[in-house]
């Protein structure tokens, strides 16, 4: 799932443009339960092939789904490492 260029961007409209890991991980960081639940990254342009998203759970840690439509492929994990996610 790589691309030349992409952008991450949060529910509260902060985004990053071709984002490093700890650009990734100042993002996910910055993630709460009201009004900043989630972070989306995938390539910038019209119709992206593949995406990444990142949401903050009620009971703790984050769901990180992974999506790629070339490959038809769809993840779905449960994670609390803001590290293990941003890498």
């Amino acid at each position: 799932m790589g691309a030349a260029y992409y952008r991450a961007e949060s529910e509260s409209g902060d985004h990053i443009d071709d984002p490093s890991e700890d650009a990734l991980f100042m993002l996910i960081d910055d993630l709460n339960d009201s009004d900043n639940t989630f972070v989306v990254i995938q390539p910038d342009q019209d119709d992206p092939v593949w995406f990444t998203s990142v949401a903050v759970l009620e009971e703790g840690g984050y769901e990180v789904v992974r999506r790629d439509n070339t490959r038809r492929e769809h993840h779905v994990v449960s994670e609390t490492s803001i590290d293990r996610i941003a890498r």
